[in-house]
């Protein structure tokens, strides 16, 4: 979609913002993650969207950060290429993030910190004595705290937000703390609000298209977190890492709630084999991590599979390889959670694309790992697990799962591990009137789960452990096209490329080219009909933010030419710890077009 221009004029209703893109520049310990998440929450609740993305150092001692929002009327499908409006806190801030702001855009900046240097672009630079300013309106032993909400003040004012609202957001964060913090923190915010800033007309956001719904504004995480315990999960494991660690934090304290628990390990081995013994009881069981974790748990993950264990592991994405890019996006772990484990081990994968879209995949996954008695894992990335949207709110009635503890007689014609049917285990406590006990090993076992070394029998249960999978993949409906349905290009994404796939699709089709767009869900196994779509195209071309590797091509690409043996897929990759801006999408889909 394309941006207004951040200083248009407001003599009418018309001339309203649909979108404006804010990017706060400071260091990490200055709470510009607090502003933007304020922005988040009044766009929640005003029927508006919005999008964030922020950056923040990997060490203790913090350092340059930022925290982009992007609000709009109609759809917000990415964090935005550029940023209408800048809010410079340092001189580094500003020299280092100025070219981020669009022509014509706007810049305010702290006088107390930084020196303007004038450039081209029409940019226009607004002096605002952030620092003094709180100072004044706080009193001198704040010191510069409280500076963020001053800004949040100003933001509010600038763009015409309702007042109102952000007054109760805030009570509501500082109120539970004393009343000098909320006195303090309303003070900082009227004086921003109150700021004159004369070079430039207010610019009010136009009405939200969301009214009367009932809408959350909220991450990844917790979305993930509220899908997993509306799915039937009430145990969990786990070790700290980010950006996982908020999920593990999230269920421990909502999990008893639910009679459930979740109980953090000496380390991830420890994790992932409490997961399994809870899943052998019975009870759907999570554990968690991110790349570095999910290797740990790789030896204990191949237990499960061997064992059609029904268990969630959730993998929040960062850069790496090792600590890597601990605070960074990164995609590079999708062949690690389809083949990371010694044998043949099969297990699904699902990725969410979008912040709502992790309560519904967190219930998929559930769903799939009782149904068919296997390892899911949920491939999310750090840019879904921390930004901001906004949404309508799930309906619950619809969605909620509550688990059932099956401790029926068992008769002497059961088996857990049948070659003609899937895997379902007898949780102990379970009686078994006759024929043989079944077990549960990680040796390989035949029907009722005793070890078996017999070739054969080893080759059948191999088969079965995979033909499940496959039955799984003829289980899913079409796959959707959004777009063209034949034509030029085809692009093909999963996880959090999906907003700006979707909108360079919209940008391309809108300057005359015949452009569809295809985004899975589902990427191990893979739905059965790509082959035929991508036939339809002239080019498929795959975006990625993981490496194109020895051979060309990324870890989504890779797997879509060894399916469809479709010369004509190729990618296009990203590794520099950000997401794909939409002007690159377009730029590569073109040049691939134009070498035709």
């Amino acid at each position: 979609m394309s941006q207004s221009t951040a200083h248009a004029p407001t003599d009418s209703p018309s001339s309203a913002l649909r979108n404006a893109v804010i990017r706060l520049a400071g260091d990490s310990q200055d709470g510009i993650q607090s502003v933007g998440a304020f922005l988040g929450q009044l766009a929640g609740s005003t029927a508006q969207e919005v999008m964030t993305y922020m950056t923040i150092p990997s060490t203790i001692s913090g350092g340059p950060s930022i925290f982009q929002v992007h609000l709009g009327s109609g759809d917000v499908l990415h964090p935005g290429d550029e940023a209408d409006t800048l809010v410079a806190f340092y001189q580094h801030s500003y020299d280092n993030h100025l070219k981020t702001v669009k022509d014509g855009g706007i810049c305010f900046y702290d006088s107390d910190q930084v020196e303007e240097v004038k450039e081209e672009r029409g940019i226009i630079h607004i002096g605002v004595p952030f620092t003094s300013a709180t100072i004044e309106a706080i009193g001198g032993t704040t010191k510069s705290r409280g500076k963020n909400i001053f800004v949040l003040g100003l933001l509010c004012a600038v763009y015409q937000l309702d007042r109102v609202r952000m007054s109760e957001i805030i009570a509501g964060k500082f109120g539970k703390k004393s009343e000098d913090i909320l006195r303090n923190a309303m003070l900082a915010f009227d004086a921003g609000y109150a700021w004159p800033v004369h070079d430039i007309e207010h610019m009010p956001m136009a009405p939200g298209e969301n009214e009367g719904d009932k809408r959350l504004s909220t991450d990844g995480n917790t979305m993930l977190s509220l899908g997993l315990i509306a799915g039937g999960v009430r145990f969990g494991a786990g070790y700290p890492i980010t950006p996982w660690t908020t999920i593990m934090e999230f269920l421990r304290s909502e999990l008893p709630k639910y009679n459930g628990m979740f109980i953090q390990c000496e380390d991830e081995l420890a994790a992932v084999s409490l997961a399994i013994g809870a899943s052998f009881s019975g009870h759907l069981a999570i554990t968690g991590s991110s790349g570095p974790g999910l290797s740990l748990k790789s030896e204990a993950i191949g237990y499960a599979c061997m064992a059609e264990m029904p268990l969630i592991v959730v993998n929040i994405q960062r850069g790496g390889p090792s600590t890597g890019l601990p605070t960074s996006v990164e995609q590079s772990d999708l062949l690690q959670a389809i083949y990371g484990s010694h044998g043949d081990a099969p297990r699904v994968v699902i990725a969410p694309k979008n912040v709502e879209d992790c309560f519904y995949t967190a219930i998929e996954a559930c769903r799939i790992a009782k149904e068919y008695s296997t390892p899911v894992l949920i491939l999310s990335d750090q840019a879904i697990a921390t930004r901001l949207e906004a949404f309508q709110e799930p309906d619950l009635s619809k969605h909620w799962r509550e688990p059932t503890l099956d401790l029926s007689e068992r008769g002497a014609d059961f088996k857990p591990y049948p070659l003609d049917k899937i895997t379902k285990h007898s949780p102990p406590g379970a009686r078994s009137s006759e024929g043989k006990y079944p077990v549960v090993t990680g040796l390989e076992h035949d029907e009722w789960g005793h070890p078996s070394g017999n070739p054969e029998n080893h080759e059948k249960m191999t088969a079965k452990r995979r033909n499940k999978l496959l039955k799984l993949a003829e289980s899913y409906g079409p796959t959707e096209i959004y777009g063209e349905e034949s034509g030029s290009l085809l692009f093909v994404g999963w996880g959090s490329t999906y907003g700006p796939i979707k909108e360079a699709t919209d940008r391309m089709n809108s300057e005359g080219q015949k452009v569809g767009s295809v985004h899975l869900r589902h990427v191990h196994p893979l739905p059965g009909d790509l082959a035929e779509i991508f036939d339809r195209y002239d080019h498929v071309l795959v975006p990625e933010m993981n490496d194109s590797g020895m051979y060309g091509y990324g870890q989504l690409a890779t797997l879509l030419r060894a399916q469809t043996c479709n010369a004509k897929i190729q990618s296009t990759n990203k590794v520099q710890g950000i997401s794909f801006r939409v002007l690159e999408l377009v730029t590569a889909a073109e040049k691939l077009i134009a070498n035709k």
